[in-house]
């Protein structure tokens, strides 16, 4: 089969090749993958900048795809050929708390990902793709959307009325407004371009939002003070990190949450104690979700008819182009279509 593989660190080292079809062993899956979905997780291990001791060599990367079932291994149960699934990064994680030794399961290191015609997913940790949602569509769920509604729901507890700040434009911050919205709360978007600001106004097309441009508003977290009366956002979807976690501090309520889901301005932060103790701050660190919460998130965004935004979708020869663009900072998500029309 075509597959990418990274062989050394560097996006340079992202070479296409010819590796055999895996066999699907007891109780495993091989599916032909439609699409796969790009995170700032995949540029980073591509980089060289996430657990790099862990990284096997050559290793096709990329966790979240989309694609139909063609061989089952024995035992097999809960799909049949022909099914349409998703993968999910966490294999071993299907319910309740994570275990210790998770990120030992992640697809797309150290695991095997989908950047290939075909991948091994087990049966367990494989989920239905939406019928509402095509492949490229459907790719862009695993980590995205996943890492979005378990921070609002399942931790956040977001409620009607509410007020939800999200940072940037990307898939995680897109989908995190679009359930926001549909949970009734009101939502604050940060981004460096006006431009991405009214692009999110014109798609959740409420009077529930409100846009900060961090560039002209540097000291960003007063003006969600003055957008909410002083309170601060009940919940706030962080993806920056680095020493930006201040701000998240102090633009969240009393006693509010902060989802730390990302770090793409650094993994490392100098965090000011005083105000995380005087505002009672909780800080939780997401690393996407258990299956369940997957299928409980799909039943959501079938009733409430939410659909990804996706930025461009890319032919499978044109990886290193994709990887580019999300380097560059997309509006929503970047695809890659694979197989013999991609």
């Amino acid at each position: 089969m075509k597959a990418w593989l990274l062989e050394d660190f560097g996006l340079h080292n992202l070479q296409a090749a010819e590796v055999e079809v895996p066999a699907p062993q007891p109780g495993e899956l091989l599916v032909r993958v439609g699409a796969v979905s790009l995170n700032f997780r995949d540029k980073a291990i591509v980089d060289g900048i996430y657990e790099p001791e862990s990284v096997p060599k050559p290793l096709i990367p990329v966790s979240d795809a989309a694609g139909t079932v063609v061989t089952i291994g024995e035992g097999v149960t809960r799909f049949k050929i022909g099914d349409r699934v998703n993968s999910t990064l966490y294999s071993h994680w299907i319910d309740g708390a994570p275990g210790p030794n998770e990120p030992a399961y992640c697809l797309g290191m150290p695991l095997p990902g989908g950047l290939a015609e075909y991948m091994i997913l087990h049966e367990d940790s494989a989920v239905p793709a939406p019928a509402s949602m095509s492949d490229e569509e459907a790719s862009t769920l695993p980590i995205a959307a996943l890492t979005a509604w378990y921070a609002l729901t399942d931790v956040g507890h977001v409620q009607a009325g509410q007020t939800v700040l999200v940072q940037g434009t990307g898939g995680v911050s897109i989908f995190a407004a679009q359930i926001a919205i549909a949970h009734g709360a009101h939502v604050i978007v940060t981004s460096s371009k006006d431009e991405n600001l009214a692009k999110v106004r014109a798609l959740l097309n409420s009077d529930k939002v409100e846009g900060i441009n961090y560039r002209t508003n540097p000291n960003w977290s007063a003006k969600v003070l003055e957008l909410t009366g002083g309170l601060g956002a009940d919940v706030t979807i962080d993806v920056a990190g680095g020493n930006g976690i201040n701000q998240s501090v102090a633009a969240t309520k009393v006693q509010g949450v902060i989802a730390q889901v990302g770090f793409l301005t650094g993994q490392t932060t100098d965090l000011n104690l005083m105000p995380l103790i005087f505002r009672q701050t909780t800080i939780r660190g997401i690393a996407v979700a258990p299956r369940t919460s997957f299928e409980r998130m799909n039943l959501f965004l079938n009733a409430h008819k939410i659909k990804p935004v996706i930025d461009r979708v890319y032919r499978f020869d044109e990886a290193v182009q994709a990887f580019e663009h999300l380097a560059r900072g997309p509006f929503g998500k970047v695809v890659i279509r694979i197989g013999e029309d991609a």
